[in-house]
């Protein structure tokens, strides 16, 4: 199944997307075949539980005429999403990403090479070991979550616009103390994450070590739609691209992720309840952001995450 959130005059729908162009209104189908309420929200549903779930699917197997929407105008699957985590699952890009802060900090001395050579020999910007150990994350900010084709306004303090190549699972069954053989079950479905980075806000606050705070607290991007998992053979084996203005920048793989989704579900309820509908995003795959890339977005840029299987987060950034 492939559920998304979608405008309906006013209203947020919850719907089975059936192909590119075709929505079916789960609970107007469901009161055309039943005369039975259904749940409003994609977060109902998923608090609803497996028998919702699997009413949802037959559904989508009926799917009504009548109930059938063209091309409706999609929004974040998660509008406002309980809670949103985003982790360091891949390593590789946290590697790089050290090296790029230490960069851009010998940039103000006057020898900004030999400051460079510096600061790395100090090792203050290796990878540390605790990354390897466990799942290393962040409370993002849930309220500011932009759907596919939404604009994204930049900060006006800002100058230096990126994005950042992630996907993420969302909980489905809750529950406490999830053991890793478990683990699976308890995962709803999977979406593609923009992590907006406002870089020149980001960087000075992570230099006090409590970053990455206002430069990412104005938007998330999630969506186009939630894949469950069994629309997948291998969800750690999809390709992953990001395109700015139909050029590709970055491409990589969800293979290439260290702690999996499973491990974070593991590591977050172990002694705590973690609740349906809860986002995870995975940090940013290997050169997936500009700043790895030594590249910049400018107004106006069009920037395109396409996940296989996850359809394209497609958003313009704006000024205000």
């Amino acid at each position: 199944m492939r559920y998304v959130t979608f405008q309906d005059g006013a209203a947020e729908r919850v719907g089975a997307l059936l192909s590119d162009e075709a929505v079916l209104d789960l609970a107007e189908a469901e009161r055309i075949l039943s005369g039975r309420t259904f749940p409003a929200t994609l977060q109902a549903l998923i608090e609803a539980g497996p028998a919702a779930w699997d009413q949802a699917r037959a559904l989508a197997a009926r799917a009504p005429s009548q109930a059938v929407q063209a091309a409706p105008r999609l929004l974040a699957p998660l509008t406002r999403p309980i809670r949103l985590r985003d982790c360091s699952l891949f390593l590789e890009h946290m590697e790089v990403a050290f090296r790029g802060i230490a960069r851009v900090a010998a940039q103000k001395e006057a020898d900004p090479e030999a400051a460079y050579r510096a600061l790395i020999a100090t090792g203050a910007y290796d990878l540390k070991p605790i990354y390897r150990a466990q799942v290393i994350y962040y409370n993002a900010d849930h309220l500011h979550v932009v759907g596919p084709e939404a604009d994204v306004v930049w900060p006006s303090q800002s100058d230096w616009m990126d994005y950042e190549l992630e996907w993420a699972c969302v909980v489905g069954p809750g529950g406490r103390d999830i053991t890793r053989s478990d683990a699976a079950s308890h995962i709803f479905g999977f979406t593609i994450f923009n992590d907006w980075s406002a870089r020149d806000i980001q960087l000075p606050i992570m230099e006090a070590n409590l970053g990455p705070g206002e430069g990412k607290d104005f938007a998330n991007g999630l969506g186009p739609w939630i894949a469950t998992p069994d629309e997948f053979d291998d969800p750690y084996a999809l390709c992953m691209t990001a395109k700015v203005n139909g050029e590709l920048w970055s491409q990589g793989s969800t293979a290439s992720m260290h702690h999996r989704f499973e491990d974070a579900i593991v590591q977050f309820s172990r002694e705590r309840t973690l609740f349906p509908g809860e986002v995870i995003g995975s940090g940013t795959v290997l050169s997936g952001c500009g700043f790895e890339l030594g590249r910049r977005l400018s107004c106006g840029d069009l920037v395109e995450l396409s996940i296989e299987g996850l359809g394209v987060l497609r958003n313009r950034v704006i000024r205000p």
